[in-house]
Parts: structure tokens; C-alpha cells; sequence
């Protein structure tokens, strides 16, 4: 205990003559710090907490240093988990950065520490640059090794049947400098059928059949009729019971609103479909935004494939969307409504546009938002018009692009960042990871191949 004391002092001495002497901790921070100490003593046995560097729905993230037995100080993440954490989803997290981490660009565990429902997971501490900060400085250089080794980390991942399901930039680290990736987070991870981490075989991707009443097209004279429960019954009910429940449907009523813009009282009587949709708004595929029970690697790569697209166009985020359906919208935008109507029909689902959105060049697309091209072209329809010019008033819902200050280079800074010499194979790369069907997604071993990346080694 005098041992552990003595490296908490000296560690606390060293932070205050180097790095923790340059940072103004706000009061609710040494707040959630003391917090910390508090409901995991040990921790303070080897920790000097420095400063919380991240924090999210389901976690907080601070940065500490620690003594190591050669003398030397090391620096690593702390990651707390919130109580309500679930034990298997908490183990099964641990489980993924034990067997899939520490390779691969895939972030590693040192340790973890646990009192009753407080858990911290240790793990290295990787310097790195905030993604917004760098996205409008990044070479294409930059961009093309950014994607590479994210595509690495997918392939690796995948390989044990691990399904990320929360892609996006603050989820893989980067350093620049030392051109360092690490992807972390896997508290929403899932497994796939053949998955290698035994604690997600709990926690796979497709939720629990449900018997599903079929929808007939019928006359609009057909109304659903609520069914009441005898008045004598209700009596004899238990409390739980009680409670209130949308109107039973008989499996022999059908309805009038398929394939039409509207939603008939039968169907708004019907059980809702599970499916997973745990991620990140604006990076959530097309079979996540349309309740597609069956749920694969796929959508990681249709994730990566959105980072590509604000790394080639210069604006983060790229798509902006207030729910599901809007997202689905902006995603027709890009990619448009007649494709993204056929591709959902290979998964069982059916969409309805109120007019058809044209399919975009994705390479005029990416060069006229990074200023290559001129928007007096006319080559991108209205929704983009008004994410460049702020005079055009208020955004349309479709609009995938978030209005913001723009950070377009000059041509020579373009040419200098070799932005005038992007290949066509990037854009090929881009067009296959956002892939709207997910049986013909690229995959990451796939892609790894690709053109794009031929003189590195993978």
C-alpha cells in the first residue's frame, strides 16, 4: 500500500512539472474524476487521472499516467462504463479487445477493473487528432492511407465474426504525424452466425422471429376493427393486464396503404419489427434505416464507405438527418430513389418515393464540394445549392449536407495536396463500399485489393 502511494505521489508530481500543468480541468470534470476515485479506490493506487478526454451515451473516457515497474510513465485510456451497462455486453466487449485486439489496427486491453457494477477498462493511450480539426487538411495522400488501414481493421475484425456496428471517425484514432490508426469501442458490437467471440454468440444480429401477419392489397372500403375484451373479463384480468394495448389485428383483416404513401389503422395496430439499429446517426446503412432483420458485416463497410465520402468532399459530417426516414432520403439524394427502391427489394423491403431523386457522379459530387469543380456548373441539384450558398435560406430535409464555414483551399493548395491528380479508382472503391444492396457490398479483403491500394502492402 506504501508503494502504491509513493507512485501515486510520484506520478502526481510528474504531471504537475509536464504535461497536466497546461490543462484547465473544469469543475464538473474533477467533479466525475473524484466520482471515479470514489467508487474505484483502486484505481487511485496506480492512476493520476489527468483530464476526461471523451464521453458518449454509454461511456466516459479519461486520460491518465501511470508508473511503470522499469521506471519509466506511461500513459493510457481509462474507459468507464456506465452502471446500467449490461454484465454480457460489458464481457463480451472486454472479450473482443482480448482475442481481435492489440493488432491489426485494432486497440488492445491492458487491464480492468471492477467493484460491484462499476467497471474501468485500461487500454493504451494513443495521441491523436480530432477528425473535424484535419478533414479539410488531409492530402490525398493522407486520405488514401486514412482508408487503407481502416479497411485493414475491418478485414481483421471480421475475421472472428465481430460486427463493429458503430463506425465512424471518432471511433478510429489517428495520428497523423506518426501515421497511427487504432479502432476502438466495441460496447455495440454484435457477432454473426460463425462469430469466434463466444460472448456474442448472445448478442447476434438478427433479433428473435417473429410471426408476421401478410399485408394484402385490398379496396379502401375494408377498415381495421379494434377488439374489445368483454367487461367481465377485464375484471378477472391481473393488474399487468391492465395496462394499454393496441387493438388486436385478426390475421384475416387486410389493408389498403401498401405501396402508398400513407399508413391504414390495420397496420398501425400490427406489432412493430425489431431489428438492430444500434450506431451512429448519418452512418447507419440502408438496411439499418429500413429494419432489415438480417444484419451483416455489411453495414461496417457501408460506414466506412460515408468516411470516404467526407474525406474525398472535404465536409464532416456528411449526412445530417433528423431520423430514419430522412436519413433513407438523403442517402436517395446521393445515390437515388430508383436504385435504393430495387436494392431494398432484395431485402425484403418495399419504399415508396414521392418523386424520383436522380443517381449522382459521385466523382463530380466529391470534386465540386472540395472546389475542384465550379457550382455554377449546374451538374448538382438544388438540396446542394443551398449547403454552399448560405443566402439560399433554409436547408431541405433532403439535403444530406450539414451547412457550415467553408474550408476550401485555394487551386495551388488543392494541386500541392495533390487533390488535381485523384485516380479514378478511388471513386470505384467509393462506389462499391456504398453499395446500397448488402449481398453485393465489397467486403474488406476484397477491397484491400482494390486498384486504389496496389503498391501497398497489406
Amino acid at each position: 500500500m506504501e508503494a502504491a502511494q509513493t507512485v501515486q505521489r510520484s506520478t502526481q508530481q510528474s504531471v504537475a512539472k509536464g504535461r497536466s500543468q497546461h490543462i484547465i480541468i473544469p469543475r464538473d470534470v474533477e467533479t466525475d474524476i473524484a466520482y471515479l476515485y470514489e467508487v474505484l479506490p483502486q484505481l487511485s493506487q496506480i492512476f493520476r487521472i489527468i483530464d476526461k478526454i471523451g464521453e458518449g451515451t454509454f461511456s466516459s473516457v479519461y486520460l491518465a499516467e501511470a508508473q511503470m515497474t522499469d521506471g519509466s510513465r506511461r500513459m493510457f485510456a481509462l474507459k468507464h462504463l456506465i452502471p446500467t451497462s449490461h454484465p454480457v455486453r460489458i464481457a463480451a466487449e472486454l472479450q473482443c479487445l482480448t482475442v481481435a485486439g492489440g493488432k491489426e489496427n485494432v486497440m488492445g486491453v491492458t487491464y480492468c477493473f471492477r467493484k460491484e457494477h462499476y467497471v474501468v477498462i485500461v487500454m493504451p493511450y494513443m495521441e491523436h487528432q480530432t477528425f473535424v480539426d484535419i478533414v479539410g487538411t488531409l492530402s490525398f495522400e493522407d486520405v488514401r492511407h486514412y482508408i487503407f488501414h481502416l479497411l485493414k481493421a475491418l478485414r481483421h475484425i471480421h475475421k472472428f465474426g465481430i460486427i463493429h456496428r458503430d463506425i465512424k471517425p471518432t471511433n478510429f484514432l489517428f495520428n497523423r504525424q506518426k501515421r497511427e490508426y487504432a479502432l476502438v469501442d466495441f460496447g455495440l458490437a454484435q457477432g454473426t452466425p460463425d462469430t469466434q467471440i463466444e460472448l456474442l454468440k448472445g448478442l447476434l444480429s438478427k433479433p428473435k422471429r417473429e410471426e408476421l401477419i401478410p399485408r394484402k392489397i385490398v379496396s379502401s372500403k375494408h377498415r381495421s376493427v379494434p377488439v374489445r375484451t368483454p367487461l367481465n373479463q377485464r375484471q378477472k384480468a391481473p393488474i399487468e393486464s391492465q395496462k394499454p394495448k393496441p387493438p388486436a389485428v385478426s390475421p384475416s383483416l387486410t389493408c389498403n396503404c401498401y405501396m402508398t404513401d400513407r399508413i391504414c389503422n390495420i397496420c398501425l395496430s400490427r406489432k412493430q419489427q425489431v431489428a438492430p439499429r444500434a450506431g451512429t446517426p448519418g452512418f447507419r446503412a440502408p438496411e439499418v434505416l429500413t429494419k432489415c432483420p438480417n444484419q451483416g458485416t455489411a453495414i461496417d463497410m457501408w460506414s466506412a464507405g460515408v468516411i470516404l465520402l467526407s474525406l474525398l468532399s472535404g465536409r464532416y459530417p456528411f449526412f445530417k438527418a433528423s431520423d430514419d426516414l430522412i436519413a433513407l432520403t438523403q442517402i436517395m439524394t446521393i445515390r437515388g430513389s430508383r436504385e435504393t427502391i430495387e436494392a431494398a427489394k432484395t431485402f425484403g423491403k418495399s419504399i415508396v418515393c414521392s418523386r424520383e431523386l436522380p443517381r449522382l457522379d459521385l466523382k463530380i459530387l466529391c470534386e465540386t464540394l472540395r472546389g475542384l469543380r465550379s457550382w455554377d456548373d449546374g451538374l448538382l441539384p438544388a438540396e446542394f445549392q443551398a449547403s454552399h450558398n448560405p443566402a439560399e435560406g433554409k436547408q431541405a430535409a433532403g439535403s444530406p449536407l450539414k451547412k457550415h464555414k467553408s474550408s476550401l483551399k485555394s487551386s495551388a493548395e488543392l494541386q500541392e495536396m495533390g487533390w488535381d491528380k485523384v485516380p479514378d479508382d478511388v471513386y470505384d472503391l467509393l462506389d462499391k463500399l456504398l453499395d446500397l444492396n448488402p449481398a453485393s457490398r465489397i467486403t474488406a479483403p476484397v477491397a484491400l485489393q482494390h486498384p486504389l491500394f496496389k503498391d501497398m502492402t497489406n
